[in-house]
């Protein structure tokens, strides 16, 4: 029998061992790290940052501004009310406060700019000017700008879904997830526009076509040399393991909070010098989309099979999402780039088919890979796993390229074996191409996938047996057009929903 005893603040009953509920403890926590108001005598709930008189300054402030837009106006008020800090804030930020507009890129639901802003982000209240301390920008400093095609008449319930990511940011600033810091409205289209974080290297996909070219020189520059040097291949195997163990952070961030990011892959994963970040939760379909429509939106190659067969989103169909970035980062190839990505492909995933590997890996890599994209999503792994997983064997890493440096002799770990005999089968081999060249029908934005009659998911009959690749399952273009032109594999999709 449990025994109980009573919180020693607010006398709710407990048990025994504990002087202080959960409750209580954060508040005691919060009070040790950030003090005191100097105004109302509260606890802060962040650095320089009291809830409750915050709340009462924006309250105050509510009549200044507007979008607008009813539902806009809401949505950013009840996000201001509850700001625990100033991560979680957001603003409505009128469209002349930025200059130096220049467009980016276009994904599948909108286009993105870079800008400056005049006035830099909320950091706190000065108590001596009695206003809002800004983060001050400089001419190098940028926000991302990114429009939400047809948001004119955006609803409550598609701009909670989309600032989801503010729940994963708790009392201190998350380097895995991009930030927020508010919105405002395009005055030409009059779309909706996010203002977030801008990462100057972009997408990891930009990052990785950049990386792949040059790694393409360089290795017919050692081949030239008739050089193979070992240490080099262990560099790039921790700035792969360190890109794969930011984003499994980042997920266990959002799954620990009980959400679910619906459209996970490379395009949706940012860079900047010092980390990598995952970004656009909820913007995986069009901003007038209707939830009683049950459509699917994303991109086809990252999409887990049952979802594709219309099964409900749930975390593990995110870790089959990672599966596939994973593959991607290690083969430095986009995943099923030489085929179309039509009703075929889907129906093969579900048969089991996954993306091949033309190089050796490591045979944990490649289990670790498997188990993202088992067909059945109680067999994956979970984002904690991953993360953990990923920070031991970066740690492997790191302790042994220093070994290297210094000169010193070190035990090899099982993963650095791996890495070794992986490496040395990859450069006595002339199979590995990484030219990368796409198939005119392989798409990698976001669009309305809608398909009917799919088979039911399965793994390959060897999957955990046979470790010469992820699958044994093999796709035929020739299997493609008998099974295209049959009337039960149709598939009906919007080509202007696409970008």
């Amino acid at each position: 029998m449990n025994q109980s005893r009573e919180c020693i603040e607010c006398k709710q009953i407990i048990n025994i061992g504990y002087e202080l509920c959960q409750i209580c403890f954060d508040l005691k926590s919060k009070e040790k790290k950030y003090g005191r108001c100097i105004e109302c005598k509260q606890i802060n709930m962040g650095e320089n940052w009291c809830q409750i008189c915050n709340s009462k300054r924006f309250q105050q402030e509510f009549n200044n501004w507007t979008s607008g837009n009813n539902d806009v106006d809401k949505f950013i008020k009840n996000i201001q009310l509850s700001a625990k800090n100033y991560y979680q804030l957001l603003e409505w930020i009128p469209y002349e406060r930025f200059y130096k507009i220049v467009y980016v890129a276009e994904g599948g639901f909108g286009k993105v700019y870079r800008a400056n802003w005049k006035d830099g982000y909320i950091s706190h209240w000065d108590t001596n000017k009695h206003q809002w301390r800004r983060h001050s920008q400089n001419r190098n400093d940028f926000v991302a700008l990114k429009s939400l095609d047809n948001s004119q008449n955006v609803k409550l319930e598609f701009l909670n879904e989309i600032t989801l990511h503010i729940k994963v940011i708790e009392d201190k600033l998350s380097n895995n997830i991009i930030r927020c810091y508010g919105i405002t409205q395009d005055p030409n289209t009059k779309d909706y526009m996010m203002v977030m974080k801008y990462a100057k290297l972009g997408s990891l996909r930009n990052v990785l076509v950049e990386r792949r070219k040059r790694l393409h020189k360089d290795k017919k520059k050692l081949y030239k040399m008739n050089n193979f040097n070992l240490d080099l291949y262990f560099w790039k195997w921790r700035y792969k393991v360190r890109i794969l163990e930011c984003i499994a952070a980042g997920l266990y961030k959002i799954h620990r909070k009980g959400l679910i990011h619906r459209d996970l892959h490379i395009g949706n994963i940012v860079c900047f010098r010092e980390t990598t970040c995952i970004t656009d939760m909820g913007l995986c379909k069009p901003a007038n989309y209707n939830e009683l429509e049950n459509n699917i939106y994303g991109v086809l190659a990252y999409v887990a099979p049952e979802i594709l067969r219309g099964q409900n989103y749930t975390q593990a169909s995110d870790i089959y999402s990672f599966g596939i970035i994973m593959y991607e980062i290690i083969s430095e190839l986009s995943p099923y780039h030489d085929v179309a990505h039509d009703p075929y492909l889907a129906g093969m995933i579900c048969k089991g088919l996954r993306p091949k590997f033309n190089i050796e890996v490591p045979p944990l890599i490649l289990h670790l890979i498997k188990s993202c994209l088992d067909a059945n999503p109680s067999d994956r792994p979970t984002a904690k796993l991953l993360s953990n997983k990923f920070q031991l064997w970066l740690e492997d890493l790191n302790k042994y390229i220093k070994n290297i440096e210094d000169q010193v002799e070190s035990i090899k770990v099982e993963f650095i074996k791996q890495i070794e005999e992986a490496e040395k089968i990859n450069n006595s081999s002339s199979a590995s191409n990484l030219t990368n060249k796409l198939h005119p029908e392989a798409i990698y934005t976001s669009r309305l996938l809608n398909f009917n009659n799919l088979p039911e998911q399965k793994n390959s009959d060897d999957y955990y047996k046979n470790y010469h690749n992820i699958s044994s399952i093999e796709y035929s273009d020739l299997h493609r057009k008998l099974i295209n032109e049959a009337p039960e594999f149709s598939w009906s999709s919007n080509e202007n929903v696409s970008s």
